[in-house]
């Protein structure tokens, strides 16, 4: 039974190891930027370079000329419920540096609120400015943004579609930077960076703003500069109409739409562009509830994605054994919270078994080799944070304090995880918005915050207990090895808790 226990013990233990090499790689990968080949080496400006510009078709891959300066684009925006940040997004859109004959903007609106009505009004203002602007309506959800995006896609006039979130400020630029990424015949989709509105509101931005930024520093730049599969992030970039197409259009099968059809493009040959220097700025939730209903949707559908799309993905013969490894890892990243679960569970009748036998002494001086993932995992966070000018000091703060948020995630995330890879499905939630971007802005009495406490929320209370005996345990039969990481967990847990009570008072 002790060797089971040991044996099921070290399978996260493997994981997070091998994971943390896979960041290692993405790390070089991400340094070495600058001498790689870039996909895309000059991209002429709107007005230049697509006067002929070849546009993939659908089985044939035959070619299409459109014989034009600019390319007409269709601007997605899918809307549910977002009456304090609706306005601030058409306004953004509205605003393009691009020739009002050229784009048109799809406000696709589920909405069953007075968003309707704002809507309304708002699109009103902006045609008689003589912008083509529509207000789309359903009759029903069906389908969620999956649904709304497919719809909108049936009615559009443009060759590329750009899709913002209600929470995202696009620059006026926006078309004028991104658009010239599709002379290239093969390319697919171009995802441009999140930046932050509200980074500094509070400390529940920045470090929802840590994890990002590394995600749109090494892990979307370090799979493109080796041409490995990346994913469209939902929101802020642009899709060639015919790609979508090809790949089979949009589907509400999984909790995140995006990722599921960036892999099947992707596996279609479809090559994706993402380019750092360009940011979209966005607000970031800011109460626990908001935090939790989105990485419960980000992982949830993570999860549904590797049923769907792993096993095509790692028998598909054409890809490389390096394009396949960084796919495994990056459709089960989510994984990692499961892992992190099951060892900090774990972990009790692990310190027994070693307090009762030194039979398993080589076994665990072999795993202190694993250290060296907090090492890598330091190092990629770093790299991402020193852009930031903040120095070293306060990344070290930063970083524990991310790792104690994400440990105290870890029992609502993995949750999530387990009900993707079982099948249980469950309506698409929305993360809600605030209008957030300032200090002295407030969230008090906004309609959309949550007003109870999510089950979930009680067991992590129980989970903050356990630990918390553990640890007397441990201290007890002076077994001080995991003492670091059950600390970790008792803050982690507690903050989560304390965030969660704290913003349901107010």
């Amino acid at each position: 039974m002790e060797l089971f226990i040991l044996i099921i013990y070290a399978i996260p233990l493997v994981f997070i190891f091998s994971y943390s090499l896979v960041q290692l790689s993405l790390i070089i990968n991400y340094l070495d930027i600058g001498n790689k080949k870039a996909l895309i080496l000059n991209p002429s400006p709107p007005g230049e370079g697509l006067e002929k510009l070849p546009l993939l078709q659908g089985e044939g891959r035959g070619e299409v000329i459109l014989d034009i300066k600019y390319p007409f684009v269709t601007i997605q925006l899918p809307i549910y419920n977002e009456l304090y940040v609706v306005e601030r997004l058409i306004d953004a859109i509205a605003a393009f540096d691009y020739p009002k004959g050229r784009f048109e903007i799809q406000v696709l609106d589920d909405s069953t609120d007075e968003t309707v009505e704002i809507i309304a009004s708002k699109i009103k203002g902006i045609q008689a400015k003589g912008i083509d602007i529509q207000h789309i309506r359903r009759e029903t959800r069906q389908g969620f943004k999956a649904g709304a995006l497919a719809y909108g896609l049936k009615i559009c006039k443009g060759e590329f579609i750009a899709i913002f979130d209600a929470d995202f400020v696009p620059p006026k630029d926006f078309l004028q930077k991104t658009i010239p990424h599709f002379n290239v015949p093969n390319v697919g989709v171009v995802q441009t960076r999140w930046q932050h509105l509200n980074e500094n509101y509070s400390l529940l931005t920045q470090l929802q703003a840590f994890g990002l930024d590394a995600h749109f520093t090494i892990e979307q730049g370090g799979r493109n500069a080796e041409s490995h599969f990346i994913n469209f992030n939902g929101t802020a970039g642009i899709w060639r109409k015919t790609t979508i197409g090809d790949a089979g259009g949009w589907s509400a099968d999984t909790l995140t739409e995006d990722l599921d059809l960036s892999y099947r493009a992707q596996m279609r040959d479809w090559k994706f562009v993402y380019l750092e220097n360009v940011g979209c700025p966005a607000e970031l939730p800011v109460t626990m509830s908001a935090v939790k209903s989105q990485q419960y949707r980000w992982t949830k559908g993570a999860a549904e994605c590797v049923v769907k799309n792993l096993r095509k993905l790692l028998t598909d013969s054409h890809l490389s054994i390096a394009t396949r490894l960084h796919g495994f890892y990056h459709l089960m990243n989510s994984a990692v919270f499961v892992a992190v679960f099951f060892l900090s569970i774990l972990s009790l009748p692990v310190m027994l078994i070693t307090t009762k036998s030194g039979d398993y002494d080589s076994f665990f001086r072999f795993t202190a080799l694993f250290q060296v993932s907090w090492i890598i995992l330091g190092t990629f966070y770093w790299i991402s944070f020193k852009k930031s000018g903040l120095g070293f000091f306060e990344f070290v703060k930063r970083f524990m304090l991310f790792l104690l948020f994400m440990m105290g995630l870890s029992f609502h995330n993995t949750i999530a995880v387990v009900e993707g890879w079982l099948g249980r499905k469950t309506p698409f939630v929305r993360t809600p918005k605030f209008n957030i971007s300032k200090q002295s802005d407030s969230w008090q009495g906004n309609k959309y915050s949550a007003k109870s406490i999510n089950k979930s929320t009680w067991f992590e209370f129980l989970l903050m207990l356990y630990f918390i005996i553990v640890l007397i345990v441990e201290i007890q039969l002076k077994n001080f090895g995991l003492v670091p990481f059950h600390l970790m967990l008792i803050v982690g847990y507690g903050s989560v808790l304390f965030y969660t009570f704290r913003q349901m008072k107010i």
